[in-house]
């Protein structure tokens, strides 16, 4: 079956590719670009560097803009999807949906629209097996946002390693985040993965940050040989 994967640009998704290509054929990448960076449907931190992404992983990228307007957002997935259809022929769709019910439900309806099978690969998954699955497996993951109490400046552009998933546990008990951030906590973006052919260098970054909310800004970066 070929697949596109429904890409942000952050860990889930990415994890999620690499789930569908030990079962079947991924054909293309494909993103939604949100204006609005209060996106209900869409990541948006370094959404643009999924070309990047794309391109380290030799798959085509099927990108739509959209203005991230709530439940019009859909239209715009929808459009993607059909886009995706079209040029690469997909029978399915791959989502790195874990826990957000508003997410998988929209994507699910819309591939149902469009007779595509969606495949879900880390929904209801125990957060922290996958979590060390990610980083035993060599995925090389960066936090790229924060929106939440506890996390500080010093999250920004850290790395998911086992000391970072430590501090996220101590944190979803004292706190009641989720691990993997579904709540809508943190964001991510991948320099690595394990089917990339080139890895991505971050040359130049801006990190905001205020009142426990900040985003990692990737201003340049560039693919390096693995």
């Amino acid at each position: 079956m070929k697949l596109g994967v429904l890409c942000s640009g952050g860990k889930d998704s990415l994890y999620a590719c690499g789930c569908a290509m030990e079962r079947e054929e991924v054909a293309c990448l494909i993103t939604v670009r949100p204006a609005n960076e209060e996106s209900y449907l869409f990541h948006t931190p370094n959404i643009p560097l999924v070309a990047l992404q794309a391109e380290a992983a030799g798959l085509p990228l099927v990108a739509v803009d959209s203005p991230g307007e709530k439940e019009e957002e859909v239209r715009d997935l929808r459009r993607a999807l059909a886009l995706a259809r079209e040029r690469h022929r997909i029978e399915g769709v791959v989502t790195g949906a874990v826990l957000s019910v508003y997410q998988a439900t929209r994507v699910q309806r819309v591939c149902h629209d469009l007779g595509l099978w969606c495949f879900n690969p880390l929904w209801h998954t125990c957060q922290e097996a996958y979590l060390r699955s990610l980083i035993r497996r060599g995925y090389d993951v960066i936090v790229a946002g924060v929106f939440s109490a506890p996390f500080d400046a010093s999250w920004l552009g850290r790395r998911i390693d086992e000391t970072a998933l430590a501090d996220l546990k101590r944190y979803a008990e004292h706190y009641r985040i989720t691990l993997t951030g579904e709540g809508g906590e943190y964001e991510t973006f991948v320099l690595d993965a394990p089917f990339f052919g080139k890895r991505i260098v971050i040359e130049d970054a801006c990190p905001e940050y205020r009142n426990f909310r900040g985003t990692y800004r990737i201003t340049r970066a560039r693919l390096v040989e693995k």
